[in-house]
């Protein structure tokens, strides 16, 4: 067949799924090598789908048009010089990250309020608090505001299950006048795809102003030069003294420096973090003793269902390709994710 399309996988896939991408059309000739690719397997390649395995050259992957990536984030792919130096179009995995990451920030929140580490803690010591329900009274989240950074799909799902518990959403996005979701991967039932639960969004520019008005901020703005220490020294004072900061996105998002001591000084109420300037966390950064923080190792979007979410992505993808339509979450070489 002359218009066959080579796919190579890149990822440990078994059989039971690469025949699923086969049965998109019997044009795609898919093929898996992992978790080494032969340099001879990338002259006929036209489809990649890959974690972190990519052509070392344009001239070495002639053919190549399209990377489909295993992950969300893209600033590991948009580095490659191949990248740079060709056409290639890349799309990446966002959308199968919503609810897993919702639901643990929905959980960081409620374990905020009914101080789930001091919990433990007493747990730990055998203490019971003849105090406790004075100690432990919690606000709850109805009525309390909730400030994201990045109104994408997980963005989205987080406003969906925070609306759902009485929250007042709001948001910022690069483009606040176009708030529907477009052109990206959405499982069905989940988000809000067309933009009506915050009750204000702001533009990037303008997150100070919206910090200063939530109870709670969620960071999960894509890494990029622009997003480096967006949330810095100046945006965290102007939050409010009992406020709580979120980071599910990527360490370096927030200068982290700037963190520390605002939470050693207290001028904020805490914060609950899942990714870090440096990871692993040096086992000398202050955070790992800071009271007021709740610590996790970059596990928020770990889900037991990660490869099937990420495989229907690039098979939705892959059918879209064929059928030479649209591809769902591409890569902007101007925005850089």
């Amino acid at each position: 067949m002359d218009d066959l399309i080579h796919v190579l996988v890149a990822l440990d896939y078994n059989d039971e799924w690469l025949a699923k991408m086969r049965e998109v059309s019997p044009r795609l000739q898919v093929v898996k090598a992992y978790p080494e690719v032969p340099e001879s397997a990338w002259e006929n390649v036209e489809v990649l789908y890959s974690t972190i395995t990519f052509p070392p050259s344009v001239a070495l992957a002639p053919k190549l048009k399209w990377v489909q990536l295993h992950s969300a984030g893209v600033e590991h792919f948009t580095s490659q010089p191949f990248f740079q130096q060709s056409e290639v179009v890349g799309t990446h995995a966002s959308g199968i990250h919503a609810v897993p990451i919702g639901e643990y920030l929905m959980g960081m929140m409620l374990a905020w309020e009914f101080q789930l580490p001091q919990l433990v803690r007493d747990h730990q010591q055998k203490l019971w608090r003849m105090d406790a329900r004075a100690v432990y009274s919690p606000r709850h989240l109805r009525g309390q505001t909730l400030g994201i950074v990045g109104y994408g799909s997980i963005g989205r799902e987080l406003a969906r299950l925070a609306d759902a518990h009485g929250m007042t959403v709001l948001a910022t996005k690069r483009d606040v006048m176009h708030p529907a979701d477009i052109g990206g991967y959405v499982e069905l039932g989940t988000g809000d795809p067309s933009g009506d639960i915050p009750a204000r969004i702001y533009p990037p520019e303008a997150i100070g102003a919206m910090v200063a008005e939530c109870d709670y901020v969620a960071v999960l703005t894509p890494l990029t030069e622009k997003t480096r220490h967006m949330v810095n020294a100046a945006v965290i004072a102007r939050m409010k003294p009992h406020a709580v900061l979120m980071n599910a996105a990527r360490g370096t998002v927030i200068d982290e420096v700037a963190l520390i001591e605002a939470l050693k000084a207290h001028k904020i109420g805490g914060a609950v973090l899942d990714v870090f300037e440096q990871e692993p966390l040096p086992p000398d950064s202050p955070l790992w003793t800071l009271p007021n923080v709740i610590l996790t190792p970059h596990i928020s979007g770990a889900s037991d269902r990660y490869d099937e979410r990420a495989a229907r992505v690039f098979i939705e993808n892959l059918r879209r390709y064929v059928e030479r339509r649209d591809l769902l979450n591409v890569i902007s070489r101007e925005h850089g994710y």
